[in-house]
This record gives structure tokens, C-alpha cells and sequence, in this order.
């Protein structure tokens, strides 16, 4: 962790890492990861080819649909789907009808520079999903689904009606893996409403709607499998500090699902599709769903959107030290809290007395396993607050308030 924690760990079998789009010709996936802890951001995907086959067979079939019909006769069909209107509350049905005007596809392009002689320029795509924040235009997405663009590029966003337009890039914010487009010449949006994410509950349903694989408006259904998973982004540019307090999900989410929604069965946002867990790595670079997705809380994605919206900029707690791991018993195997190696001259944990070697265990009522645990944890408050910090040293156990401060 760097200097100021602020704003979960993978089986051991698990490997994360970060897809990259797939390869122009045939040469072998780049490896994973060295350190490959809280990998597997979703990139986007320059693109699908999905090719249609033609299945021979007896002439004269039969097919019927609700209804009946001859061989030699017309193919009827009875009944009607319900409409909108009277589907069953709390559905899925409902809330991928409640949602679906506000999810959008957003496309990007920019510019790639190799290393060889004299150097090259190379224009690179990616696809990702995105939110209709406001009427107005505002579109929230991950960081990381615009960041090729960030040095000069383009950003479309396509909304459910299949009409494109072109957006710009309000702000970013690669700590907590987030940014805020707007749109240029349309109004009169859908906006999303978003859920209370402190309310979500482990088992509780919900549905991931996005772009996956370039392929817009695709819903996928699944639970809440657990909370308060600290993922590292993994993202280029971004600090040691970027480690989302993720929504653990078994939907079906995918390369380009990434900024898109996760939605209870009210079709109410709880959280945001940023990062996927996968095991070892596919032959085009990229690897699918193994049904453990990460979403950033919706509490988390609409405080980071307003800053951004406001400043073009966010800010985010930090406690004023330096942690890693703290090991367990004999084993050396981590799980019992947060090692303090450095203090922060005048921080906040200084001016309430913590010390290098005290180990922290608990932030407020929030656990704290590891370093990641901690940044989370600190992170889950807001800048200027005290929180109660607890923390072991020389076997015995002490509370220290801690007023947390900003940083950009």
C-alpha cells in the first residue's frame, strides 16, 4: 500500500490478471502477471465475428410456436408476450425492461505507440458499457473502458435505440476505476436510478447488463455471492492504492461488460462491472466469465460521479501510512490484519499516535485482514471524519481515533 490508504483476495488456485484485446495474428497470449492479486480488468474488445450456420437437413419440417399447424400448412402462432406494463414486480423480466433504456455502448479509439525503431502510432479500439447518469447527457463508465482516449482520441456512445453520438470525457479517476462522459447533441435521457449499495445482501438476485464482447444490450442474471471483496484494479497508471470495495457477483460478466450495471429486481443500479477473476489464459488473450465478477458499490460510483461532474476530479480519505500484510501465527501466511511499516510525518495516524509495527485490525466496524482490507476500509468513510482505528502492539490491543484527511 503507498503512503496514504484510502477509498479480495483470490483462492490460491486463482489467477487474475488484466485481458488484453485479442492479437492481430497468432502469436502466443502474454503471460499473467508476476504479482497477479486482484487482477482481470475488462477490457473492451475491438470487436465480435459471429458467423451463422446452415444446418442441412430433411425438407418438410414442422415448426410450431404456441400454436399448431400441417405439414402442408401455415405456421401459426398463439399467444402474446406480456408488455411492459404488467410484468410481475420484481421480475427479471421487469427490471431488464427497467433498466435497459439507461444502459449505453461505449466505443473508443486511440492511439497505441510501439517501441521499435524511431517509433510508431498505431490506432487501438475498445468497447465498454456505460450508464445514463442524467437527462442531460451525463454517462457514468469505468476508467479504464475510456483511457485510451485520455491522450487524445475519440469516444462514442450508442444508447439502446442503436443511435451513436459523439461524447467527451468529463473526468477520471483511476483509483477507483471510474469516469463520467457527456454526450453531445441529445437530451431528454433515461436516467438510472441507483440503489442504496450498504442495503445489498449476500444471495439477493441481480442482473448484469451490458456490451460483453462488443454485444449491446445483453442481460445475464445471477447473485450477490459476497460483499466488501477488496480488488486491485490493476490498471496502467493507477497507484497501489487502487482497490475497490467490490460487489462479488455469478452473473455473467465479460470483456466489455466493464462500466456498464448491475441491478437488483427493481432494475435499480447496485453496482458498477469492473473486473472478472480468471484461471490461467485464453489463446486470443482474453478469458470470459467464470462466474466471479466484480462490481464497483453503487454508493462509491454515484459519490465519485458527483465530484467528477462538479471538479472534473475526486478525492478520497487517507489515513497517512504505509501497511502490508501482517502474517499469521507460524505460518507467515497473511489474515490478521495490516502491518504499519512507515508513518506519515504530521498524518493523521501519526497526530493519533500509531507507530511503525503496530498492526491494525479493525477500521470503525470494518474487518481488516490484510493491506487491501485496510485501504478499503478507510476508504468506506469521508474525508474529515474520525473513525475509530484499532490496532495490536507488543500483544496488546489499543483504539486510536484517527481524523482522516484528503487526497486527490
Amino acid at each position: 500500500m503507498d503512503n496514504d490508504a484510502s477509498l479480495t483476495q483470490s483462492p490460491p488456485s486463482t489467477t487474475w490478471w488484466m485481458p488484453q484485446p485479442p492479437p492481430a495474428a497468432t502469436a502466443p497470449a502474454p503471460p499473467p502477471p508476476a504479482r497477479p492479486r486482484g487482477r482481470g480488468m475488462l477490457l473492451g474488445v475491438a470487436g465480435i465475428a459471429l458467423a451463422s450456420a446452415l444446418v442441412g437437413g430433411a425438407t418438410g419440417a414442422t415448426l410450431v410456436h404456441g400454436g399448431s399447424t400441417t405439414a402442408s400448412g401455415p405456421i401459426t402462432i398463439s399467444g402474446s408476450m406480456a408488455q411492459s406494463a404488467s410484468l410481475p414486480t420484481g421480475s427479471v423480466e421487469q427490471a431488464a425492461t427497467t433498466i435497459g433504456a439507461s444502459v449505453v455502448t461505449v466505443e473508443v479509439t486511440g492511439a497505441a505507440t510501439s517501441q521499435g525503431f524511431g517509433g510508431s502510432s498505431a490506432t487501438t479500439s475498445d468497447t465498454g458499457s456505460g450508464v445514463v447518469l442524467r437527462s442531460d447527457g451525463y454517462i457514468l463508465t469505468n476508467n479504464h473502458v475510456v483511457s485510451a482516449a485520455a491522450g487524445g482520441g475519440s469516444v462514442s456512445v450508442t444508447l439502446s435505440n442503436g443511435k451513436t453520438y459523439g461524447a467527451s470525457i468529463v473526468g477520471t479517476d483511476a483509483t477507483s476505476d471510474l469516469a463520467v462522459l457527456k454526450v453531445s447533441g441529445v437530451g431528454g435521457l433515461t436516467p438510472a436510478t441507483f440503489a442504496n449499495s450498504d442495503q445489498v445482501r449476500v444471495g439477493q438476485a441481480v442482473l448484469a447488463v451490458g456490451a460483453p464482447l462488443g454485444l449491446s444490450n445483453t442481460v445475464t442474471e445471477g447473485i450477490v455471492s459476497t460483499l466488501h471483496r477488496p480488488v486491485r484494479t490493476g490498471e496502467a497508471g493507477a497507484s497501489a492504492q487502487s482497490v475497490i470495495d467490490a460487489l462479488q457477483t455469478d452473473a455473467a460478466v465479460n470483456p466489455g461488460n466493464s462500466g456498464g450495471a448491475l441491478v437488483d429486481l427493481s432494475g435499480r443500479v447496485v453496482g458498477v462491472p469492473s473486473a472478472i477473476a480468471t484461471v490461467g489464459s485464453s489463446s486470443s488473450g482474453q478469458s470470459g466469465s467464470i462466474g466471479v465478477g466484480f462490481a464497483i458499490p453503487s454508493n462509491d460510483a454515484v459519490k465519485v460521479a458527483n465530484q467528477l461532474i462538479a471538479t472534473g476530479h475526486a478525492t478520497h480519505p487517507q489515513i497517512g501510512i504505509s501497511a502490508t500484510d501482517a502474517a499469521g501465527g507460524t505460518t507467515g501466511a497473511p489474515g490478521v490484519g495490516a502491518l504499519v511499516r512507515q508513518v506519515s510525518s504530521g498524518g493523521p495516524a501519526a497526530a493519533a499516535g500509531l507507530q511503525a509495527g503496530d498492526v491494525i485490525t479493525n477500521v470503525g466496524d470494518r474487518v481488516v485482514t490484510d493491506a487491501d482490507s485496510l485501504i478499503v476500509a478507510v476508504r468506506s468513510n469521508n474525508p474529515g471524519s474520525t473513525v475509530a482505528v484499532t490496532y495490536t502492539r507488543g500483544g496488546a490491543s489499543a483504539t486510536a481515533q484517527v481524523r482522516l484527511q484528503s487526497s486527490s
